[in-house]
């Protein structure tokens, strides 16, 4: 594995964990007792939170990728015997 192969595997759990974490917590005007402002979609949220979550996806992230990189390195799960690369 090399860093470039690490870096796409990184973005790409990444951007899978935000996915997950922006519903986390989101209310609308309406649910959270304000007034929406004139345009406002009635589905926006109130108030989204992106920094905390921005962090908590790449506190994820990283445990996530840990998982995979030290599964990778010491190639715990044998993938390369599965595919017929093995010695």
């Amino acid at each position: 594995m090399n860093w470039f192969n690490n870096a796409v595997a990184f973005v790409i759990i990444y951007m899978v964990v935000l996915f997950c974490v922006l519903p986390i917590g989101v209310k609308t005007a309406e649910e959270a007792g304000e007034q929406p402002l004139p345009g406002q979609a009635s589905s926006a949220p109130a108030n989204p939170r992106m920094g905390f979550k921005f962090l908590l996806t790449f506190a994820i992230s990283a445990v996530l990728f840990g998982i995979y990189y030290v599964v990778g390195y010491y190639d715990l799960l044998g993938l390369s015997d599965l595919f017929g690369r093995g010695s």
